[in-house]
């Protein structure tokens, strides 16, 4: 990561700990609606956690999608579920980013990291 994203990253990290302090009432109903929402319920947390990331790379947000290749990866995704999902995300143009998230899913997988940090995402805050 780069000295500017890092400093970046500081920046945002200090924006949500002051938004925390001054509301904390509505950042902690987000943080448990989070929690709730990607539990398994009626639909597998699993399913839900693709979708959220085939959305990602569907919009491009790249902070999110490495927040959400990350829990998916951590909510037990196999390599092969998450490259059916994340090819299917608008033709030619969704495959670049899918390559993106393919590439961070690749750094997260023991073994396979360099050592880079993750992006700031409204998921992981």
């Amino acid at each position: 990561m780069t000295d500017e994203k890092k400093e970046s990253r500081s920046d945002d990290e200090q924006l949500f700990t002051e938004l925390r302090r001054l509301s904390p009432k509505v950042t902690g109903g987000l943080r448990q609606m989070r929690q709730e929402v990607y539990r398994n319920a009626a639909v597998s947390a699993k399913y839900k956690l693709l979708t959220a990331m085939a959305i990602s790379i569907a919009i491009r947000c790249e902070p999110c999608i490495r927040a959400y290749v990350r829990l998916t990866y951590d909510g037990g995704v196999s390599q092969d579920e998450f490259i059916e999902v994340a090819m299917t995300m608008q033709g030619c143009p969704g495959e670049e980013w899918a390559l993106k998230a393919y590439a961070f899913f690749k750094e997260i997988t023991p073994g396979q990291t360099n050592g880079q940090e993750d992006e700031t995402c409204c998921q992981i805050h």
